[in-house]
């Protein structure tokens, strides 16, 4: 048994795009790349049996000749193509994470991903749960299609969510019953090619409370748990029924403030920016996140290839935050401090964090006032450009540091705070080389150096990453957390 708090739509791979889908289709359609445990820094061949790059923009995948859908239809470069293509016509959730490439079969059993520019980053995109390969002949049969009207004429959703589906992949596990709101139940699929068996003659995945899967866990065999918060988790300490791991969680608070001037004169002020670095107590922030959460030092989450190490995290200077919002000619002004009241991931309420945020600010002379609204009020506020001044949290598309770029000038989540093109001409250069470069220990270089500067000049202030805590029975073995996948159902296994 899994228990987690639901959050499903569907299974279908190339529209499913949340935590509980994953979980699922990670189990039952297979990728080209994957990972080893929680080791996201290195992504490993799964249905790729070798694969070379010229310049990470062509890639040759050369795949395996042994992998076969759970109907017995062997998988081909054919189910490869249509699978990639189809995720990106859907135009669904997860179409973003692919670049712009264009997916072509050499042979039978060769891919060609073709990229005008660089895109070392590819494998970590193709270890996602929303690239697995479906079976295409059966799909295309059921509605399903990858050519450019897929967004609209593709009908085997309905499909998918259903046991019909059950040839749909080659994973070890594959569906028999579907509900968005009660349980999945994943059989084990009997004609499985890979040389390790599935562990479990049936798989299911609750859709439970934090309170119930307190109770559960407690009393349950072959079981696991996500969705504890760091004190229920601490109260099962030592307990030698169970194996409890708190470990920092891919999601990353931010503080945004705002780099318009016609949004706020205020908050795009660099003096009041700097202020506002200064002045937070970042240690009383991540207290409130409980045992296991640490002191985000940058935008780049703690696992990913790129992360900064903890001492190069921000540093409370009470003294000189009260000179710096003394010098900006705006610490008179009140700011409205804004964020969403009803939400509240791995144990943080973000009603609390802004709470802890405003009383580290008045302590060095600002003037906040904090207004909660709704997340669906909130999130398209903030999307919008529209907010001066709030908290927010970021995870991973993928695990490779090049999907954040999103928070540099003109991208994505930097038009959210009005951080346009050209506000930072160094961060910029350093970005674009990013794209450029492919040794990993160059790109580790790179990414660290955009965070110093990010942390140094940015409109966005790295704040915590709170635990995530896996629960698992004593019984069970690799019952770990995975920060792509939630946790690998393909790895976990009776001791």
């Amino acid at each position: 048994m899994v228990d987690s708090s639901f959050a499903l739509d569907t299974t279908d791979p190339q529209r499913a795009f949340d935590p509980t889908s994953t979980i699922m289709d990670r189990a039952v359609f297979d990728t080209l790349f994957t990972y080893e445990k929680n080791d996201l820094r290195h992504p490993i061949p799964l249905l790729v049996r070798s694969w070379t790059t010229t310049q990470f923009r062509t890639f040759i995948f050369h795949l395996r000749q042994d992998v076969h859908f759970a109907d017995g239809t062997p998988l081909t470069s054919a189910d490869v193509v249509f699978s990639l293509r189809r995720l990106v016509n859907l135009k669904g959730n997860p179409a973003h994470i692919l670049p712009e490439v264009t997916v072509s079969a050499r042979d039978r059993y060769t891919v060609v991903v073709k990229s005008s520019t660089a895109v070392p980053q590819l494998p970590a995109i193709l270890t996602s749960a929303s690239t697995g390969v479906v079976n295409a002949k059966l799909v295309q049969k059921h509605g399903g299609t990858d050519a450019a009207d897929a967004s609209t004429a593709d009908k085997a959703e309905a499909w998918f969510n259903s046991a019909a589906s059950a040839g749909a992949g080659s994973g070890p596990y594959e569906l028999e019953s579907y509900s968005p709101t009660s349980q999945v139940v994943l059989p084990a699929n009997p004609n499985y090619w890979g040389t390790k068996k599935p562990a479990f003659r049936r798989i299911v995945i609750r859709n439970m409370t934090a309170a119930t899967q307190f109770i559960n866990i407690r009393r349950g065999s072959h079981e696991i748990a996500i969705d504890l918060s760091a004190d229920q988790a601490q109260t099962l300490q030592g307990s030698p029924r169970l194996h409890v791991s708190l470990q920092p969680s891919p999601w990353v608070f931010y503080l945004f403030t705002h780099d318009d001037p016609t949004i706020s004169s205020v908050t795009s002020n660099p003096q009041f920016q700097r202020a506002v670095r200064r002045a937070l107590d970042y240690e009383a922030i991540r207290a409130i996140a409980g045992k296991g959460a640490i002191q985000a030092p940058g935008i780049i989450a703690s696992m990913i290839l790129g992360a900064l190490p903890q001492q190069k995290s921000l540093k409370t200077d009470v003294g000189k935050a009260k000179a710096d919002l003394s010098a900006s000619g705006v610490g008179t002004q009140r700011v409205t401090l804004e964020y969403p009241s009803d939400v509240t991931i791995n144990g943080v309420s973000f009603a609390t964090l802004a709470q802890k945020v405003q009383s580290s600010l008045r302590a060095a002379g600002f003037k906040i006032t904090l207004a909660g609204s709704p997340v669906t009020t909130f999130q398209p506020q903030y999307r919008a450009g529209r907010l001066a001044f709030g908290v927010w949290l970021y995870a991973f598309d993928y695990p490779d540091p090049a999907d954040y770029l999103v928070f540099m000038p003109g991208n994505l989540i930097a038009l959210h705070a009005g951080w346009r093109a050209g506000s930072d001409p160094a961060i910029e250069r350093l970005a674009a080389r990013a794209l450029t470069v492919k040794a990993p220990e160059a790109r580790r270089s790179l990414y660290q150096q955009i965070q110093l500067a990010l942390n140094a000049r940015g409109p966005f202030i790295p704040l915590v990453q709170p635990a995530q805590v896996v629960v698992a029975t004593s019984d069970l073995i690799d019952a770990v957390f995975n920060g792509a996948y939630i946790i690998d159902l393909t790895q976990v296994a009776p001791r």
